[in-house]
């Protein structure tokens, strides 16, 4: 069987190399780079990009094999029914690994064509790290390495306020822009670059802080053969995705063209503020995660999509949104809709096997992060407690019921299955010793008041809510969860 790069023709990858992207993995070419493709298939841009391994290992190899070419599945449910869209991504020009070719990273730098640096180089990429040197090759750090990719572009251009660059990180912490600009005027100062190089870092670049939302699931090993088959044709690096993707971009709007892709039908927001977006993806979509997964897995089920074929379990969820999370809400209640009916979507895609277990990890700080504020929210607003919020809380409670023994958490449901509860050792050493003598009024009150888990708030002293969590655990040692979820929806 041929190769993509035998079978398809490279259409954009020849473009001026206007983008530099530090991340080579799954998540950015199933979503950055897919817009961009879109970009210059529409016809509202004319760029490529050139890939850059963030560490040693990568995929260099495998890309440029393939002449930078791949394949993207995205697949999902529209109007309740299986969708597959297929596209053949070519706006990569080539990758690069700085740590067998630094030249070729300083290269870029000296670019006139360069205009924008894409990066996801994971939670812990923007960071900084003692001990790092301008004259590495490279240095350790994600921000290091900008640093000293910025010093070479200014010396090559004389500082010229024109050849500043636009930043768009995808790192999945808050203020993402904003912290890598910090760590690289950290450094700057360190290496006594100058205060010529700070203004020109802080004048003529744009750091923008995003947001983004695609779930990508990334090389489907276990569909290879269905793949090639429907293609006709091998891809070593062929993705997979969701259809729904969102990119919310806190800059200045006049940057904006830089990287048109919000001129596509690509979900592109510019803004001058992403915490309203980060909220409502916060509350409406890991929270519809959080406050449904636990009672659902309860009620016997064990994977998000089977679940959402259940009317009683989906319209908890439903009712959880729409009328208890919406309300405390600043965004236009339109859009806030429109958000909530594609979660609807994405958590009944037939492609995604999402476990409940594996969402069900760390609980106690998802519940406190994401279904909490909502709660405590609605409570203050309304003046009365979220009946299907507080029975979730409840059944985060209950769902932690287990023993500890040989080093392993485990609880068990009622249909007598086993499962193992995965926390911080410190929560699942107070559940066990909350959870002993099992008497639902003492469990409650000591979850409630348990500050360490609430961000320093006794929620005992939430009016009422003590005496609905221990009634709700009292129930569910005589009635199903699915039966009390029917009773409140």
């Amino acid at each position: 069987m041929k190769t993509i790069n035998e079978t398809v023709e490279k259409v954009y990858g020849n473009y001026p190399e206007k983008v530099l992207q530090f991340g080579e993995g799954n998540f950015l070419r199933a979503f950055v780079d897919w817009m961009i493709d879109k970009a210059n298939r529409d016809g509202v841009y004319q760029g490529s990009i050139v890939l850059c391994q963030p560490i040693a290992q990568g995929l260099k190899d495998m890309i440029n094999a393939q002449d930078g070419v791949y394949t993207l599945a995205m697949r999902g449910a529209e109007n309740g029914k299986p969708v597959e869209n297929i596209e053949v991504i070519t706006s990569v020009s080539r990758c690069i690994n700085p740590y067998e070719d630094y030249d070729a990273l300083l290269e870029l730098a000296r670019s006139k064509d360069l205009e924008v640096v894409v990066s996801n180089t994971t939670e812990a990429g923007i960071a900084y790290h003692a001990g790092d040197r301008l004259t590495d090759r490279p240095p350790v750090s994600f921000p290091a390495k900008v640093t000293a990719f910025l010093y070479e572009r200014y010396r090559a251009f004389g500082g010229d306020m024109d050849r500043g660059l636009l930043f768009l990180p995808v790192e999945l912490i808050d203020n993402n822009g904003a912290e890598l600009k910090r760590i690289i005027l950290q450094y700057a100062d360190e290496w006594n670059l100058g205060d010529d190089f700070v203004r020109w870092v802080n004048e003529a670049n744009e750091f923008t802080s995003t947001l983004v939302d695609r779930i990508v699931t990334g090389y489907p090993r276990d569909e290879i053969s269905y793949f090639e088959e429907k293609l006709g044709y091998k891809d070593n690096i062929i993705d997979t995705s969701e259809l729904f993707n969102l990119w919310v971009i806190e800059g200045d709007q006049k940057w904006a063209d830089r990287l048109p892709v919000h001129k596509t039908d690509a979900n592109v927001i510019w803004t001058d503020d992403v915490k309203p977006y980060k909220k409502r993806k916060v509350r409406i979509l890991n929270g519809a995660h959080t406050s449904t997964v636990l009672a659902a897995y309860l009620a016997g089920y064990d994977i998000v999509g089977d679940f959402m074929k259940d009317d009683t379990v989906r319209t908890f969820m439903n009712d959880v949104i729409y009328k208890e999370v919406i309300p405390t809400l600043d965004l236009p209640k339109e859009e806030l809709e429109s958000f909530a009916a594609a979660v609807n979507d994405r958590f009944a895609n037939p492609y995604i096997k999402h476990k409940l277990l594996d969402i069900a990890l760390n609980s106690c700080s998802k519940f406190n992060a994401r279904c909490l504020p909502s709660l405590l929210g609605y409570a203050e607003t309304k003046g009365e407690l979220p009946k299907c919020l507080t029975f979730s809380l409840a059944a985060f409670i209950k769902f932690y019921q287990g023993r500890m023994e040989n080093g392993v958490y485990a609880g068990t449901r009622k249909d007598g299955t086993q499962y193992q509860i995965r926390d911080d050792e410190a929560v699942l050493n107070f559940f066990a010793e909350t959870w002993k003598n099992g008497d639902a009024d003492a469990v409650a009150e000591a979850v409630l008041s348990n500050t360490d888990f609430w961000s320093g708030r006794d929620l005992t002293e939430v009016a009422g809510l003590k005496d609905a969590v221990a009634g709700y655990l009292k129930e569910m040692e005589t009635k199903g969860t699915k039966e009390i979820m029917a009773e409140l929806i």
